[in-house]
């Protein structure tokens, strides 16, 4: 574990215990409902394998690829997850981060910040986003015995049951209809990773490759997640003092310009990835949930508008309004590719890394077209 002066940098127990005691609670719900909840996204997440592996045909018929767990958690249950999966990921960026501060003018102050406070308002951060994600695919997260991965270690499909159910509340959508429709959305994802066996890889390359490139003053690194913090207790700087600080997200503080050019491969391939689940769950959608129309209108109006004032600033400090973009971007992309060259022809993007669309390609589809399929073709 790195450390600072024999103190963990990032205490990341205290950063679940932290986020576990700030989330707020979930939806009012008995008992009984709550088992009812669980079982039903259960079988919309078994339904769904069948409908998606039809829908995007990238999984050939009579091949059985590799086996993920699906768990239904609770706000707790995804806070924990998540921390285990920064702990592996960031474990090399700490690590430089460590050696940086050891050798640095402000040692004697990281030190005495430590890993509690880190780890304090790392919990703070996450307690924020466990109240708002509805699902995920995660693709690098060790297994454990509480949150079991596939068999190599890696891969699990979590569905936040709490926060499905408060935003089918808040929407006023059918229930059943909703959990199907999200359901249908994060199985993409997993479609996208057990059917193309280097996608792993290659996105955990493209991910390491942008930590190894960092090259981040620990104070300033620290001092963009304190800033962060502070904005969910309203204990930020006065308006006034922000200067040209504003709008910038964590990710805009550890940028070199290596690290732009990984930066832009990972947006990329997120968008893709995120734009082709949007697709799909709209495009299975009209066979199989009945109200599709009515909460993908409500869904998107809710993405835009976020929940006020302070969402959309930490939206904005976290990178989560790049998030929406991809979704947006990258659907269009998929739609104008599919429309073009038909499903099949689409799914030559999952050749090999070189096929992946670049951040140009996203925005212009037919350059993709003109790459991939008539160069293959010449």
């Amino acid at each position: 574990m790195t450390s600072i002066g024999g103190a963990e940098m990032v205490d990341w127990n205290l950063a679940v215990a932290t986020a576990i005691r700030l989330v707020r609670p979930g939806p009012e719900i008995s008992r009984e409902e709550a088992r009812a909840v669980v079982a039903e996204l259960r079988r919309h997440a078994k339904a769904s394998e069948e409908h998606v592996r039809a829908f995007t045909r990238m999984i050939p018929e009579g091949t059985e690829p590799e086996d993920t767990p699906v768990l239904v958690v609770d706000r707790a249950g995804w806070i924990r997850a998540n921390v285990a999966g920064f702990r592996e990921l960031l474990r090399p960026l700490l690590a430089k981060m460590e050696a940086r501060r050891s050798g640095g003018p402000g040692g004697a102050v990281l030190g005495a910040v430590g890993g509690k406070v880190t780890g304090v308002e790392l919990g703070m951060l996450l307690s924020f986003l466990a109240s708002r994600i509805l699902g995920q695919y995660e693709t690098f997260a060790p297994a454990t015995r509480e949150l079991p991965g596939s068999a190599d270690g890696g891969g699990r499909l979590l569905l936040v049951a709490p926060n499905i159910v408060h935003v089918e509340r808040e929407l006023d959508v059918d229930p059943h209809d909703f959990r199907l429709w999200v359901a249908l959305h994060e199985e993409t994802h997993r479609t996208q990773f057990t059917g193309v066996p280097w996608l792993r890889d290659h996105l955990q390359g493209e991910i390491q490759s942008f930590l190894d490139e960092t090259d981040v003053d620990p104070m300033t690194f620290l001092e963009r997640l304190r800033e962060a913090a502070q904005s969910l207790s309203g204990a930020g700087r006065p308006e006034g003092e922000r200067g040209d600080d504003r709008g910038r997200s964590l990710v805009d503080v550890v940028q070199t310009p290596a690290q732009r050019e990984v930066l832009g491969r990972l947006t990329a391939v997120m968008s893709l990835l995120e734009g082709h689940a949007d697709f799909v769950m709209d495009g299975v959608g009209p066979e199989v949930v009945g109200s599709v129309a009515e909460i993908r209108e409500k869904f998107q109006k809710r993405r835009a508008q976020g929940a006020g004032r302070l969402d959309q600033a930490l939206r904005k400090l976290l990178g989560l309004d790049a998030k929406l973009r991809q979704y947006k971007d990258g659907e269009k992309f998929v739609r104008s590719v599919v429309e073009e060259v038909g499903m099949d022809g689409f799914n030559r993007v999952w050749t090999s890394p070189n096929t992946l669309p670049t951040k140009a390609e996203i925005a212009k589809p037919a350059e993709w077209v003109a790459r991939v399929h008539r160069t293959a073709e010449s």
